[in-house]
């Protein structure tokens, strides 16, 4: 148990930063499945369409480092090449 000031303060400003990259974690992941699932209709409009709401949506999250630069190009990349082979 925390028995500083300091270390009480860390202590509840981890638990927001933890909250909040729950948040953004969960955002990655429905951004992601909503293209899948766009990509499973064989929808490319609608699915070129959400294309730069995605890079976007993952980079913002990206650059907050709840997840990797390189998992975020990595997975915008794959995404295209589904898109493009519909």
């Amino acid at each position: 148990m925390a028995n500083t000031k300091s270390a009480i303060k860390t202590t509840r400003r981890i638990s927001r930063e933890t909250q909040v990259n729950k948040i953004r974690k969960s955002r990655f992941k429905y951004a992601i499945k909503k293209m899948n699932v766009l990509i499973e209709k064989k929808d490319k409009k609608e699915a070129l369409n959400y294309l730069p709401k995605l890079n976007s949506e993952i980079m913002k999250i990206a650059k907050t480092g709840v997840i990797k630069k390189g998992n975020a190009t990595r997975n915008l990349s794959r995404l295209t090449k589904k898109i493009n082979a519909l």
